[in-house]
């Protein structure tokens, strides 16, 4: 009795109540469940239809989906609803009524307007229009305009010269492609799989190039939601809607741990904690090992939502419909092929004798409960155990093959060692050299798709609340539920054919229009995309602990008309790119620095540094060389040669791929491409939720040092060149309006044309002792009598210029 009495004051002092609830999301090895005929058989080769699966009938979904245990765990919060803000139901409010009438373009100008008069200040006067082309252009497309649309756009003296260039921004591809990486920060995207191995994830493309054409679509956000989280529920047979799950398969994964159950809860986990940062801008996560600390969310909450994702499973090998990219990939597959026939058949002769031993030896290195699912008859294997099983088909791979080899060759203590393997594995070795010769021919991309499926069954395992979220403390039973504070809703599961239909049933409640949680949260990320700071400035935390909205009118206006336009995303940027507190002027004003020091009350326009992939993207548009192609599988341009990451960053073939948008760069978690890194590209390690702003030395010695930089600075200087000839004070003009959008005052040009003299002077006096290494303008053909000195001297006036604060802030 003491013994028990001193446990319980351990547990209360940890802040955890005895029989609290934590939860098992997956196996009941003891379930005794038939199994079916799967969608995806586990060689992932083929679909086929499942005539076996049982048809569940809505009221028994209901009845199952709502059966709740009479045992509450401590802190359960059902049948109660949170007072908080954010949990109310988004009300559209009236519109303020303002003094400065002539001001306000769209309501969100009346909303902004309203606490400013309050506060005795008066909003900005409109930026020019140069400014504003080159904010919106930056905003929109994640790029610099031309000089031409600049001068396009300042000399259009019609009336509706901001809706057209508004309407021409979000009508581009460009589009597309910038919003998509915002969204790709939330997804936590990456190529490869995270981990020690790290190793690629080829079909992942698909999935960016899913989100680009999503935007550009102006796929309904509501859509958008249920595609990404029930894609392969919704729309059977749709392969864009399987690519989307892709959302939910970009968890970091290690597909050779030992610990396969606690793989799963780990990958599990994420996902819950993903789709609640995500969609609902909730901490749910915090509630997995004890009852959240701020909001009313219980560990039976957590573990309801949970059980949402219960019966899902990655495949990696799903056929792709044959397109385009398809062809081009096998074509090049099969060249590869031919060439490398000899080798691969000298490969294949040299494992074939090793490979059941090898397979046997990584069954027999899990855990014993996994190996009773993988020896079970597939007749009576459980949900848990056909999971295990699909794993394993998945995991095992040519690379488990040579680990085995490798390891029985060099140690003759280890489980199955042959003495005839010291002798293969030098074998396999010199084949491997061999192969790489090969490797010009080998294709990128693939023929395959990455997805999160159910595997044609409909059964799901239990999900049980795990005690102190610790995998092996189970405790009871839950079904899917939506956290009790949100709603009293229960959730509609209807079975299909061949899934669950749980994720369903979740992706329909997380977009419906009453949910008070879902439009605001997507809104205030678009506000703080375009004013650096959201109406609530835990973009991803609306609860306790987050901030409370600024201006919670404006909110929920924003809120209500985006549903009310069908969840257009493109409306909601359209509003806020015509609206007069986006046009305004960035110039700072010392009354408002006094009266609202963080100008949180927005009456100026707040100025933003350049993300990393619009500082690199903004360079090859002034070098004139970035490749427009959208969409297709990731590239690797070229990295410094000291960074020793061996296979894990092959340089792309084509060199046309170097110059590809940063978004198509090659996202491998442990190798982030360093000229990104140092302007704080998003991790692909988590959900990354806001794009801080560091400033550092190695950021500026990056842009100064960088081989690649410096290389755009000369094919810039060759562009202003060939653009102007050697008149130097139109150089000066064009090399102004090309990377800042204006030209430079006079100022400016005295100080540029000094710079040009005394760098000249420095060149020459580095000749003088015989250090003659200087950086010519390239792409120059036609032009004569160019002092390459002088020319010398303007390429590094250009690269200083490209490190600017003028280019890498947009004011």
């Amino acid at each position: 009795m003491k013994k028990a009495r001193y446990l319980q004051l351990l547990l209360i002092l940890a802040g955890v109540v005895a029989g609290g609830a934590v939860f098992a999301t997956f196996n009941d090895l003891s379930a005794d469940v038939a199994p079916k005929a799967p969608i995806l058989s586990l060689d992932t080769k083929q679909t086929e239809t499942n005539p076996e699966a049982p048809q569940v009938s809505e009221s028994q979904t209901l009845q199952t989906a709502s059966t709740v245990t009479e045992q509450k765990p401590n802190g359960d919060t059902s049948g109660s609803k949170s007072k908080l803000w954010s949990y109310q139901p988004v009300n559209a409010p009236t519109t303020p009524v303002v003094k400065n009438q002539n001001w306000v373009r769209t309501p969100i100008d009346a909303f902004v307007l309203a606490p400013l008069e309050a506060k005795g200040l008066a909003p900005s006067t409109d930026a020019d229009r140069a400014t504003y082309i080159r904010r919106a252009t930056l905003d929109v497309w994640g790029l610099i305009p031309t000089p031409e649309e600049v001068a396009n756009f300042v000399n259009d003296k019609a009336p509706d010269a901001y809706e057209k260039v508004a309407d021409r921004l979000l009508a581009s591809p460009h589009y597309g492609e910038r919003q998509a990486r915002r969204w790709l920060d939330l997804a936590r995207y990456s190529d490869s799989a995270g981990f020690t191995l790290d190793d690629t994830r080829p079909n992942m493309w698909r999935y960016r190039d899913y989100v680009i054409n999503a935007f550009n679509q102006d796929k309904p956000y509501s859509r958008f939601i249920q595609e990404q989280l029930a894609g392969d529920e919704i729309a059977p047979g749709d392969q864009d809607a399987l690519i989307a799950t892709g959302f939910l398969r970009g968890y970091p994964d290690d597909p050779f741990s030992r610990l396969v159950v606690d793989r799963k809860y780990i990958s599990t986990t994420d996902i819950t904690d993903t789709v609640g940062e995500v969609f609902l801008g909730s901490t749910v996560g915090c509630a997995r090992c004890h009852n959240h600390k701020f909001d009313k969310i219980s560990q039976k909450d957590y573990f309801s939502l949970q059980a949402f994702f219960a019966n899902l499973s990655a495949s990696d090998k799903i056929p792709a419909a044959i397109g385009p990219q398809e062809i081009e990939y096998r074509n090049k597959l099969a060249k590869w092929e031919a060439a490398s026939q000899g080798t691969r058949a000298k490969l294949k002769a040299l494992l074939d004798p090793i490979r059941q031993k090898a397979t046997d030896y990584f069954r027999e290195r899990y855990t014993k409960d996994v190996q009773a699912s993988l020896n079970k008859p597939r007749q009576k294997w459980s949900p848990h155990d056909r999971w295990v099983n699909h794993w394993f088909s998945e995991a095992f791979t040519e690379r488990s093959l040579r680990e085995w080899l490798q390891d029985t060759a060099k140690d003759k203590n280890a489980p199955g060692y042959d003495p005839k393997n010291p002798e293969r594995y030098k074998q396999y070795l010199a084949l491997q050299e061999e192969l790489k010769k090969f490797d010009a021919l080998k294709p990128n991309g693939s023929d395959t798709i990455s997805a999160m499926t159910e595997l044609g069954y409909t059964d799901a395992p239990p999900t049980r609340v795990l005690f102190g979220g610790i995998l092996d403390r189970p405790q009871e039973e839950v079904q899917p539920a939506f956290p009790a504070a949100l709603s009293s809703e229960k959730p509609v599961i209807v079975p299909t054919a061949f899934s669950s239909g749980r994720r369903t049933a979740l992706a329909n409640w997380i977009a419906d229009e009453k949910n008070p949680l879902t439009a605001r949260v997507f809104v205030n990320r678009i506000w703080e995309q375009y004013f650096g700071r959201g109406i609530v400035e835990t973009v991803s935390d609306f609860g306790k602990a987050g901030t409370k909205p600024t201006n919670p009118k404006l909110l929920d206006y924003l809120a209500d008309s985006f549903v009310k336009h069908n969840w257009s995303v493109k409306q909601l940027h359209r509003q806020v790119l015509l609206s007069g507190v986006y046009r305004q002027s960035s110039a700072h004003r010392d009354d408002v620095h006094q009266a609202d020091p963080e100008n949180k009350l927005l009456a100026v326009f707040p100025r933003k540094r350049l993300e990393a992939e619009e500082i690199r993207d903004a360079l090859l548009v002034a070098s004139g060389k970035l490749e427009e192609k959208v969409g297709g599988p990731s590239v690797f341009p070229p990295i410094p040669g000291n960074l020793g990451v061996g296979d894990k960053w092959i340089v792309s073939k084509d060199a046309q791929d170097h110059n590809r948008r940063s978004l198509y760069i090659f996202t491998r978690s442990s190798v982030p491409y360093p000229l990104l890194e140092s302007f704080d590209m998003a991790s692909a390690q988590h959900v990354h939720h806001k794009r801080e702003v560091t400033t550092t030395p190695l950021q500026a010695l990056t842009l100064l040092n960088s081989d690649v930089v410096l290389d755009w600075s000369q094919a810039l200087a060759g562009r202003v060149i060939r653009e102007t000839g050697n008149n130097e004070a139109a150089q000066l003009d064009r090399l102004y309006q090309i990377l800042l959008s204006r030209t430079p005052d006079d100022t400016e040009k005295s100080a540029l044309q000094s710079f040009l003299s005394s760098q000249e002077q420095v060149i020459k006096e580095k000749a003088l002792t015989g250090k003659f290494e200087i950086s010519v303008p390239t792409g120059l053909t036609e032009i004569k009598e160019l002092d390459p000195i002088r020319a010398a001297a303007f390429v590094d006036l250009v690269h200083t210029v490209a490190n600017s604060n003028d280019f890498a802030y947009r004011f």
